[in-house]
C-alpha cells in the first residue's frame, strides 16, 4: 500500500512539473493579451518567447501559422493583412486570447498634457464620463518606468481596457477625444497605447543613436547607468526633503495649537483677499500660512454631502471643515476638488480652514480659478476676504530634486522600445513645455526622434501628429522675445519640413494661469483633423492659415498663405502682428485682410524687413480661416 501511494505521489509530481513546463513554453508580451486591438491592413507581428526549438502554432481568422523558436527562444509570426472588425479569438498553442478587435492603433506620448487623465477634466466633461460605454475605443497604458542601461524588450505591466465610466477616468483626455472622433468618422475600432510622463523633455524619449549629435545628453544618460548613484541621490534628496518638512511642521505653531479647530480664537488674525498672495502683504518667505473663512449654511446642511473647489494653490495644502480634514494636495498643479461627506457640514456657522505650505517661489491662491462650496445644487462663492496667520517662516527654501526619470534615453528604453514590434497606424505627440529653456535645439531633436521612431516601427512615412504648445502665462504689453514662441516655431518648422507630420495648433485653447488647460476635447478634435488629412488621406481642411511667403511694398509687408488654408476669416480688428524695422526692433503693427492676404505696417517704420505673428508666451492674435481654425504663431525670418 505504501508502495502504491509512493508511485501515485511520483506520478502527481511528474504531471505537475509537466504542466508547469507546458505552461512555461510560450510566453507572450504584455501587449498581446485579451482585449487587444490589432492594426488593420498591415502584416501584423505576433511575437513571444519559448523553449529553443519549440513549435509555435497560431490560429486566427480561419488561418493557421507556424514557426519555431530560435536558439535564443524568440519567435515571430507575421499575420496577413486584415480588415477592421471583431471581436475575435486567437489561439497560440494552448493559449487563447479573447475579445480581439482589428482597427487602427495609435501611440500617444509626451508629457503631462498628454498624460492628463479624464478624471482631472471632470468639470468640463462630466456627462461624457458618465455616458462612456464604447467597446470600440480601447486603451493600453504603459507603466511609467525608466532604464538607462539598455532598451527593454518587455513592459513591466499594463492591460487593454475598453471604455466605460470607470476605466475612462484614467484615460488620457487628449487621446480619448482623438480616438472617439477617429472611430466615429471612420467606423473603425481604435486602440491607444498611451505612454507618457509629466515633466519629461524630448531627449528622455530618444535613444542613444538619435542623440549622437548631443554629447552632453549622452554623457548624462551614461552617468545615470550607475544604480548606486541613483540610490544615493534619491536617498540623500529624500532625507534633505524630509528634514525640511519635519522642521517646518515642528516650527509651525498652527499645528501645535491646532488652528484647524472649529472654535479657535482668531480675533488677532489678519485678513486678505483670496485669490491672491500673502507674500504681497508679508514679503517673500517660504514656510506655512493658515487661512480661515466662516460661512453660514441653512437647516439640514448636516444631512447633505457637498463639494469644495479651492481652485489651485501654490504649493501644498491640507484643508479642513469644522476641524475635519477633507483633503490635501502635495504640489501646485492639481486642482483642489474635495468631496465633503454627509455630517461634516452643519446648520449655521461653518469654518473652512486651509493650511498652505510653500517651499519656493511665490506662494498664492491662483487667480481666475473657481473657489466655491456647492451644496444641494447651490454654489457659495468663497472668493473675497479670508483671515490668515503665518504658521512658520523657514530660513531657507525647500531642497530641490534631481528628476532622474527625465534624464536622456531613460523613457525611450523602458516605455518606447518594448512597443516597437506592435504594429501601429501612427503617433500622437503632446510635449515641449519642458524644453522651453533651450528652444532652438528642439526642432532638430524632435526631427531625429520622429525619424528614429519611424525606423524602429519600420514605417518610413508613419503619420506623426504634434500638438503645438498652448498659450500660457501672463500677457505682455510689448513685443518681446519668448522661449514659448520660439519652441512653437520649432514645432511649426518640423511640421513643414518633415513629411507626414501634422500640427494641431492650440494657441487659443490655453489658460494663462494653468500649464494644464482643461479643454482637451478641442485638442483631440484638431489632432483628429490632422489624422484625417495625413493618415486617412481625406480632403479636409485641417489647418488654419499656414504662412508661406512675404513681399515688401513700400512701408508695408504683404503675407501670403498656403493654398487651401488661405480662405481667411474676415474680422473688424485683426491683431497679433509685430513688424521689424532696420534697427532690428519689433513694434506692434497695424494689419488688415485683403482677400487671401494680410497686409502689415507701422506708420513709424518706413523700411520694414520682417513680421512676427503671435510671438509671445500668451498671445491674443485672431488670424483664422473660415473653418474657424487658428493660424500658428510664426516669424517671416524662418
Amino acid at each position: 500500500m505504501k508502495n502504491q501511494n509512493y508511485k501515485f505521489t511520483v506520478i502527481l509530481l511528474f504531471l505537475s512539473f509537466s504542466s508547469i513546463a507546458i505552461d512555461a513554453k510560450i510566453i507572450l508580451p504584455t501587449l498581446i493579451t485579451d482585449g487587444m486591438v490589432l492594426q488593420r491592413n498591415q502584416n501584423v507581428t505576433i511575437w513571444g518567447s519559448a523553449d529553443s526549438g519549440e513549435k509555435v502554432n497560431l490560429k486566427f481568422l480561419n488561418k493557421k501559422y507556424q514557426t519555431v523558436a530560435n536558439n535564443s527562444g524568440n519567435w515571430k509570426i507575421k499575420l496577413a493583412p486584415m480588415k477592421a472588425g471583431g471581436p475575435f479569438e486567437m489561439v497560440i498553442n494552448d493559449i487563447a486570447i479573447k475579445n480581439i478587435l482589428i482597427g487602427d492603433v495609435w501611440i500617444a506620448s509626451g508629457q503631462s498634457n498628454m498624460e492628463l487623465p479624464m478624471r482631472r477634466l471632470t468639470p468640463l466633461y462630466e456627462n461624457e464620463i458618465k455616458n462612456a460605454n464604447n467597446q470600440n475605443i480601447r486603451f493600453f497604458t504603459v507603466p511609467q518606468k525608466y532604464n538607462f542601461k539598455a532598451p527593454q524588450t518587455e513592459l513591466d505591466g499594463g492591460k487593454w481596457e475598453a471604455t466605460n465610466p470607470e476605466t475612462i477616468l484614467n484615460f488620457s483626455g487628449v487621446a480619448y477625444f482623438f480616438a472617439k472622433e477617429i472611430s466615429k468618422k471612420n467606423n473603425v475600432p481604435i486602440g491607444i497605447i498611451h505612454t507618457s510622463l509629466g515633466g519629461s523633455p524630448v531627449q528622455a524619449w530618444m535613444n542613444e543613436n538619435s542623440l549622437k549629435n548631443y554629447p552632453e545628453y549622452l554623457q548624462e544618460a551614461k552617468k545615470w547607468q550607475d544604480d548606486n548613484l541613483i540610490k544615493s541621490t534619491e536617498a540623500t534628496e529624500a532625507a534633505l526633503s524630509n528634514a525640511w518638512y519635519a522642521e517646518l511642521d515642528q516650527s509651525d505653531i498652527g499645528l501645535n495649537q491646532q488652528w484647524q479647530s472649529f472654535d479657535l480664537e482668531d480675533s488677532d488674525w489678519k485678513t486678505m483677499q483670496i485669490p491672491g498672495s500673502w507674500e504681497d502683504k508679508e514679503g517673500e518667505f517660504d514656510g506655512s500660512v493658515w487661512f480661515r473663512k466662516e460661512i453660514i449654511l441653512p437647516k439640514d446642511a448636516d444631512k447633505k454631502a457637498a463639494f469644495l473647489n479651492l481652485g489651485r494653490i501654490k504649493d501644498a495644502d491640507i484643508t479642513y471643515i469644522n476641524g475635519t480634514k477633507v483633503g490635501n494636495v502635495t504640489y501646485e498643479y492639481p486642482p483642489r476638488w474635495y468631496d465633503i461627506p454627509t455630517g461634516v457640514l452643519k446648520e449655521g456657522k461653518n469654518i473652512i480652514t486651509v493650511r498652505v505650505s510653500n517651499g519656493s517661489g511665490k506662494g498664492q491662491f491662483i487667480a481666475d480659478k473657481p473657489y466655491y462650496l456647492e451644496i444641494d445644487g447651490q454654489k457659495i462663492d468663497l472668493k473675497g476676504e479670508w483671515q490668515y496667520k503665518i504658521g512658520a517662516k523657514m530660513k531657507k527654501m525647500a531642497p530641490g530634486q534631481t528628476f532622474i526619470r527625465w534624464k536622456p534615453t531613460g523613457l525611450y528604453n523602458a516605455m518606447i522600445h518594448p512597443l516597437i514590434h506592435y504594429n501601429v497606424k501612427g503617433a500622437l505627440w503632446y510635449q515641449g513645455e519642458s524644453n522651453t529653456g533651450k528652444p532652438k535645439e528642439y526642432g532638430n531633436l524632435l526631427t531625429q526622434m520622429i525619424l528614429d521612431w519611424r525606423n524602429k516601427w519600420n514605417q518610413k512615412e508613419m503619420p506623426f501628429l504634434i500638438v503645438q504648445l498652448a498659450n500660457f502665462m501672463e500677457p505682455r504689453k510689448l513685443p518681446l522675445e519668448s522661449n514659448w514662441a520660439e519652441l512653437r516655431d520649432q514645432q511649426r518648422l518640423v511640421s513643414k519640413n518633415v513629411p507626414n507630420v501634422g500640427l494641431a495648433v492650440s494657441i487659443d485653447l490655453g489658460e494663462w494661469n494653468d500649464i494644464h488647460p482643461l479643454n482637451k476635447k478641442s485638442v483631440g478634435d484638431r489632432l483628429a483633423l490632422q489624422a484625417e488629412k495625413i493618415a486617412y488621406q481625406k480632403n479636409v481642411i485641417a489647418d488654419g492659415p499656414i504662412y508661406e511667403s512675404m513681399k515688401i511694398e513700400g512701408n508695408k509687408i504683404i503675407l501670403s498663405f498656403k493654398k487651401g488654408t488661405d480662405n481667411l476669416q474676415p474680422t473688424n480688428y485683426l491683431k497679433g502682428f509685430a513688424i521689424k524695422g532696420k534697427d532690428g526692433k519689433y513694434e506692434w503693427a497695424k494689419s488688415k485682410i485683403e482677400g487671401n492676404k494680410v497686409v502689415i505696417w507701422n506708420d513709424n517704420i518706413k523700411e520694414p524687413i520682417a513680421v512676427r505673428y503671435d510671438w509671445a508666451d500668451n498671445p491674443d492674435g485672431n488670424l483664422k480661416n473660415k473653418s474657424g481654425l487658428p493660424s500658428s504663431s510664426f516669424t517671416t525670418e524662418n
